[in-house]
């Protein structure tokens, strides 16, 4: 009988902390929910080729997901790196910033990061990895991009395709055959692999086949037209976007090392409605908006395994870049877009 007691009570016991372990969990959670309830809206920035209909799924989905009814305001990214330098620009005028979250890559993140421009959040708390979490709790990851040079395969031929990063700097490329974007970040994530001597060179070396300039929606125009001939980088993005257009935009694959900016949710500083944005950032993590993240933007994860990102790394020279790179990454963007002469 003794035994037979003993046994209740530990069974009793055992459920008690796994309900007090599940609560735990659940508490901040709930706790944030009823904040962005509060909150009604947020306001977020994300890239273009989500599209104002993958914003719309987003939305109901997040709703849906959280029992809520708040308005989820969409702007579409021009040029992230300038976009980045407005958020400065307003906080050290003493301005809010026009979005509550920020769904761009680690370098733009990195730039905010130095300049202690996120609202940090314990997402540990709502059960997200670790891993996932960056710029000290300010930023959540949650897809993986990958970037090398694209080309129209309806116009340039087979045998002039590029095989590396150093064919490029041939000469028959010079006078405006190729453009290169804004997003100058990626040219600056090689020097995590190369070095900066290496990298810079190279840059210089870019500059001088005089690259036609603009945004990487400008370059993915103007290689369908034929204006250029191969964007010196472009995002799996807009292939993606090209696959489901039927557009003869597609990436010079063989190059290595692919680069691989990480989409990272993040809530600005002083932001008008941080509940409801933390929590939107969390959402970005779940498998509803992984589905219909990688739908309209061609993106997953590549830290988790079956995923089509993780897959498509395998076997490949990828470089990822991490909190520590950003101070580097961070000013070689900025070097790299005078070298090339963007103003």
């Amino acid at each position: 009988m003794k035994r037979l007691k003993f046994l209740v009570i530990t069974v009793i016991t055992f459920i008690a902390v796994v309900a007090s372990i599940g609560h735990a969990a659940t508490a901040p959670l709930d706790e944030l929910i009823a904040a962005a309830k509060k909150e009604g809206v947020v306001e977020f920035y994300a890239p273009s080729t989500l599209t104002p209909e993958g914003a719309q799924k987003l939305r109901d989905a997040f709703n849906k997901k959280y029992g809520l009814n708040i308005t989820v305001n969409y702007s579409p990214s021009g040029a992230m790196t300038r976009d980045v330098g407005k958020i400065v620009g307003f906080a050290a005028a003493g301005k809010a910033p026009e979005w509550d979250l920020m769904v761009i890559h680690d370098g733009g993140h990195a730039t905010l990061w130095l300049k202690k421009l996120h609202k940090p959040f314990d997402y540990k708390k709502l059960g997200i990895d670790a891993q996932s979490i960056q710029y000290d709790n300010g930023t959540v990851i949650f897809a993986n991009q990958f970037v090398l040079p694209a080309y129209n395969n309806k116009i340039l031929p087979s045998q002039d395709v590029p095989k590396s990063w150093d064919d490029l700097l041939n000469p028959k490329w010079k006078g405006g055959k190729l453009g290169m974007g804004t997003a100058t970040h990626h040219l600056a994530r090689l020097a995590t692999l190369w070095g900066e001597q290496k990298t810079t060179a190279y840059v210089k070396g870019l500059a001088k086949q005089e690259p036609y300039l603009g945004e990487l929606g400008t370059l993915y125009s103007r290689l369908q037209l034929g204006e250029i001939l191969v964007a010196i980088t472009m995002t799996d993005s807009f292939v993606h976007r090209a696959k489901l257009k039927g557009a003869p935009v597609v990436h010079a694959e063989g190059i290595e090392p692919v680069i691989s900016p990480a989409y990272n949710a993040g809530v600005l500083k002083n932001a008008l409605h941080p509940n409801a944005a933390h929590l939107f950032a969390a959402f970005f993590t779940t498998p509803e908006a992984q589905e219909i993240w990688e739908t309209y933007g061609g993106q997953t994860s590549a830290f988790v395994p079956g995923t089509t990102a993780y897959k498509y790394a395998q076997g490949k020279k990828v470089i990822y870049m991490n909190q520590k790179q950003a101070d580097m990454v961070d000013r070689l963007t900025r070097d790299y877009g005078k070298i090339l002469g963007f103003k």
